[in-house]
């Protein structure tokens, strides 16, 4: 079992160079403490406009900064967002390539599609294209990696012959995943052989079947580069030796999360179309549960949140359905003091990460 940590860098009101200062300065000692305790990788999100929930709009300059401050722990760019009005094919390339070297070749490289009206609508993308314009992608991606001078006409994009310059210093070319929110994407992950980039809870039904037709499917794949076969899931993060502390906390973060979450649902209405029916990565709503979206939910099955012992378990239960990695959610809009998400890693590292390591 491998273990993550996965920043959306979401920054508390009022918005400011203090606040948005402080949330970077506390994620990049996050990183660097997670690469001393022995995580496997630490992995930043793409998003732009989503006000709180996730100020992560540059995220190569913020996972320069990582590797520049890490030794041994992955990169994970997760992920992409594969629209040409917001990323060009030959930048992503480029910028990929240019962080694989100044990591040392440790680029784990994750792809997506943007989720919400307000990210594609603000750079006027159109999104019953972003299906297609992925798949160009993940599709030529590899070959700017790896072909020495490369051209292309294609429908996204075009270029003349040139030589994509540097290239990735991993050979041939970093692991490729794509993020999974709704049920299907895991099916277009195996047919292409690239990895489960899990960013949305899902229970431990839901995720062995996912995980189980994705190992079916990956072994007919017709792979658009070297073949990645790991699933991730995505979880919270709060370990303290008493259960009930534990609870309170992280139970405080994960409702800070659910809340501003919940703020993005009017974005599937707002331009409706077929290619987004359902965004699995959106909180439910106040209706389907009672309360509010912010309202504490006890701890649901599954969920990373508890005493050493209690993590123990949940872990692997995780590993038994033969998910590969949990990249976990250390804060929400600096819900919990930066000392005792230190704290938790800490313990967590400790206690928890020893049960699952070679001896």
């Amino acid at each position: 079992m491998e273990f993550g940590i996965f920043f959306e860098l979401s920054v508390p009101r009022p918005f400011g160079p203090e606040n948005e200062e402080r949330v970077y300065a506390n994620s990049l000692e996050q990183a660097r403490l997670a690469d001393e305790l022995g995580f496997d990788s630490l992995w930043a999100v793409e998003h732009h406009f989503l006000e709180e929930y996730s100020h992560c709009s540059a995220p190569e300059v913020f996972l320069a900064a990582c590797a520049a401050q890490t030794r041994r722990i992955r990169i994970g760019h997760g992920a992409v967002v594969c629209v040409p009005e917001m990323n060009h094919p030959i930048r992503v390339a480029e910028r990929a390539a240019a962080l694989d070297i100044i990591s040392g070749g440790r680029l784990e490289f994750g792809t997506a599609r943007s989720s919400t009206w307000t990210e594609l609508g603000g750079f006027r993308a159109d999104p019953e294209l972003t299906k297609k314009t992925w798949d160009e992608y993940v599709r030529v991606l590899p070959k700017l990696w790896t072909e020495e001078r490369f051209l292309y006409q294609g429908t996204c994009f075009s270029m003349p012959e040139r030589a994509v310059l540097p290239k990735p210093l991993q050979k041939p070319h970093p692991p490729i995943w794509v993020t999974v929110t709704s049920p299907g994407t895991e099916l277009d992950a195996a047919d292409r052989g690239i990895g489960c980039l899990g960013v949305a809870a899902a229970s431990y039904a839901e995720q062995e079947r996912r995980t189980r037709e994705y190992h079916r499917r990956i072994r007919q794949c017709e792979p658009i580069g070297a073949v990645n076969e790991k699933v991730t899931t995505l979880n919270f993060l709060y370990c303290h030796e008493d259960l009930d502390v534990a609870a309170a906390t992280g139970g405080r973060m994960a409702g800070a999360f659910y809340l501003s979450n919940s703020q993005l649902l009017w974005t599937r209405e707002a331009y409706p179309t077929r290619a987004y029916q359902s965004l699995g990565n959106l909180a439910p709503s106040s209706s389907e549960r009672g309360g509010s979206p912010g309202d504490s939910r006890g701890m649901p099955e599954g969920i990373g949140i508890g005493d050493p012992k209690r993590l123990v378990d949940v872990v692997k239960r995780w590993e038994a359905i033969g998910v590969d990695g949990i990249n976990f959610l250390l804060n929400t809009t600096e819900a919990i003091p930066q000392q005792e998400v230190l704290a938790s890693l800490r313990l967590f590292a400790a206690e928890v990460m020893p049960q699952f390591r070679p001896r």
